[in-house]
């Protein structure tokens, strides 16, 4: 059943081109956060602490940046975009090492808010190419590939500071972004469908979407990633303090690995579940970790249940996203969903590290898993005033058509 499923939405032309594309684009990406971390600590022989402010700085203007971004690419299209945020990676990355710490953090700062916007808008015109009965699956194994990514461009960043020196990385992963964005503006995969651009075109108030229901939608979202990244941090907690750190990087890639064993099973289910029960469950299932004795191994295995969530819970975020929001507005809904996740991120860190640092990586669990379980039942009675869903193409054939932006260039392999 999974098989048939990925089978015919890999068949929709055009999708096994994007997501190729976004795949390859987007571990130059992940890379960044990694470099930029290791060249200030380790090459500037800086401390982990302006570390940390660069790295701030960065996800600070990524924030602010990733919906404009989307607002421009909804209101000129995509390529404009691509290529003013191509340009400016290109700069900065073939720059950045050479410069002294404090003009380094803003550079790092206006870097992020004209970043390449791969996530989003791999994610937004997923939504334009696959018919909506079809994009849980096509969701399901976007967030797949996004864990694929976060396996291998971290990895390749920590090696490259440490054998090739953070003047070659860093350029390396300039030559990778622009490389991304101009397969990207080549691509020029599209916003919204053939049926999308037949209606007529006109502004969308944000009222109409940007509804208490959306803003419990983007909640629910940074609550998966603050119990994510509580979780990852006190996973490399409990191993340091068992002595076990060279066993770091397998035990975080075979929680990835549960991830995307997840991620395929509920791409091929016959029906989704609300980002509601699985982000509240990852968050209660997460509650026990810190209670397993015995040893590292076992707080792995422990990690299976909510693990398995992982990517189901991100892709049914931005699949109620897609059914909620209108194509025009599509670009800053993706964008301020971007902004949701670095969020939770960015708060869980320092939340996850006071706890690590005053109770023990077993109560880090704990909390993590209390607080995302907290938001979620926040979000529910927001949940229950949520807009129609939009409608769906009842056509497959039409709904399998796609134009470019121009609504001339058809999508092709």
């Amino acid at each position: 059943m999974a098989l048939g499923s990925y089978r015919r939405l890999l068949a929709i032309p055009g999708v096994r081109t994007l997501l190729l594309v976004g795949l390859l684009a987007r571990v130059p990406s992940t890379a960044m956060g990694m470099a930029l971390t290791l060249h200030v600590a380790v090459s500037m022989g800086l401390d982990f602490v302006p570390a940390g402010v660069i790295t701030a700085a960065s996800t600070i203007g990524n924030a602010i940046g990733s919906p404009l971004s989307g607002r421009m690419v909804d209101r000129y299209g995509l390529r404009p975009v691509l290529i003013v945020t191509t340009a400016a990676q290109a700069v900065f990355w073939s720059c950045a090492w050479a410069l002294p710490y404090w003009t380094l953090v803003v550079a790092a700062l206006f870097a992020g808010l004209l970043s390449l916007p791969v996530f989003s808008v791999t994610r937004q015109c997923l939504a334009a190419l696959v018919p909506v009965d079809q994009r849980r699956t096509g969701f399901a194994l976007d967030s797949m590939l996004v864990e694929v990514s976060y396996m291998v461009g971290p990895a390749l960043a920590g090696a490259g500071i440490v054998t090739l020196g953070s003047g070659v990385t860093m350029i390396t992963i300039g030559a990778g972004l622009t490389v991304a964005g101009i397969g990207l503006i080549l691509l020029n995969p599209p916003i919204r469908s053939a049926e999308e651009l037949e209606e007529p075109q006109r502004g969308v108030p944000r009222r109409q979407w940007l509804t208490p229901a959306f803003v419990a939608l983007l909640g629910t979202t940074a609550a998966a990633t603050f119990v994510l990244t509580a979780s990852e941090l006190s996973l490399v907690a409990t191993m340091e303090h068992a002595g076990q750190t060279a066993w770091v990087g397998i035990a975080v890639a075979v929680w990835c690995l549960y991830s995307l064993i997840g991620g395929f099973v509920y791409g091929g289910l016959s029906r989704g579940l609300s980002p509601l029960v699985l982000i509240g469950a990852m968050g209660v299932l997460t509650i026990p970790v810190g209670l397993v004795g015995g040893g590292w191994q076992w707080v792995v295995l422990a990690l299976l249940p909510a693990g398995l969530l992982c990517a189901p819970a991100l892709s049914s975020t931005v699949d109620v996203l897609t059914r909620w929001v209108p194509s025009a507005a599509r670009g800053e809904a993706m964008g301020l969903h971007g902004t949701a996740l670095l969020i939770g991120g960015a708060v869980s860190a320092p939340i996850a590290g006071a706890v690590i640092d005053s109770g023990g990586p077993s109560w880090a669990f704990t909390v993590a898993g209390l607080i995302g379980a907290a938001i979620v039942l926040a979000a529910l009675p927001f949940w229950r005033s949520r807009p129609a869903p939009v409608p769906d193409v009842p056509a497959p054939a039409a709904a399998n058509r796609v134009v470019g932006e121009e609504a001339g260039v058809a999508a092709s392999e």
